[in-house]
């Protein structure tokens, strides 16, 4: 009979720059928790271990490397998922904590996000507590001096891959585009802002925070580039046409503060 579980964490680390970990972050990797990280491949390196201990921070003797391959087969996702789950839940039995470690936030486009559900399927009354940390288009948006939004503005965060066609639709739509991981359709996302004006009202950042940080403005230099996998666009649109009904209730608001 299990009486003693221990707690699972999502440590959100922030996109690279150690100055961001959290006050909450750090006192649970400086305390007795057995560490876990993700690494793409077996042996790799891991970016989310590496900012702790860019940090400062030193890897407990108790440490786990958890193995989730870049595929989108969906069957072998979860064959991996659930032998990390396997592994995390065979350390909450024994009562130790463990702490995924996570970079940028946990609760944006994590692996931790699969790795929580995978647990809890196995084990539903495990405990679970997710740390919060700075997103990387935050730390994009502040690296390029540039507000996501102001006032009213509208902003949309989209993985890339959301594919071309949507992406020029919600250009209509929104103030402020965020485009995460967009290696593969850098060139025609490019040729997309080109074709609608808005070259210079982009910034390409790739690995925000981390010492390799290449934050770019002339995106047309980008085009034929390989980048980062860790690498995004901003793009502010400052001609978008908005509806009588966002007008109206924007006049409505200007006249309430008067």
């Amino acid at each position: 009979m299990i009486t003693n579980l221990g707690t699972l964490y999502g440590v959100s680390l922030g996109p690279g720059d150690p100055g961001l970990i959290t006050r909450r972050a750090w006192a649970l990797l400086a305390g007795k928790g057995h560490w876990t990280y993700p690494v793409r491949k077996k042996n790799s390196d891991s970016y989310a271990l590496d900012i702790a201990l860019r940090a400062g921070l030193e890897l407990p003797p108790e440490h786990t490397a958890l193995h989730f391959p870049m595929t989108h087969d969906a069957d072998i996702l979860a064959r991996y998922w659930l032998e990390a789950a396997q592994t995390v839940l065979a350390l909450l039995q024994r009562g130790e904590d463990v702490l995924f470690l996570v970079e940028g936030d946990a609760s944006t486009y994590s692996t931790f996000g699969h790795l929580q559900r995978s647990v809890r399927a196995l084990q539903p009354d495990v405990s679970v507590e997710v740390v919060p940390g700075v997103s990387s288009f935050h730390a994009a948006a502040a690296r390029a001096g540039e507000p996501l939004a102001d006032v009213d503005d509208t902003i949309a965060i989209v993985p890339a891959g959301y594919g071309i066609a949507q992406i020029e639709r919600m250009l209509n739509d929104f103030d402020t585009l965020v485009l995460l991981k967009v290696k593969p359709l850098l060139d025609d996302l490019i040729d997309l802002l080109r074709r609608r004006d808005l070259l210079a009202h982009g910034w390409f950042v790739e690995k925000a925070g981390a010492p390799e940080e290449r934050m770019v403005h002339d995106l047309a230099s980008l085009q034929g580039q390989k980048v980062n996998y860790l690498s995004l666009l901003i793009i502010k649109n400052p001609g978008r046409q908005r509806s009588e009904m966002q007008r109206g209730c924007r006049k409505k608001k200007d006249t309430s503060d008067e």
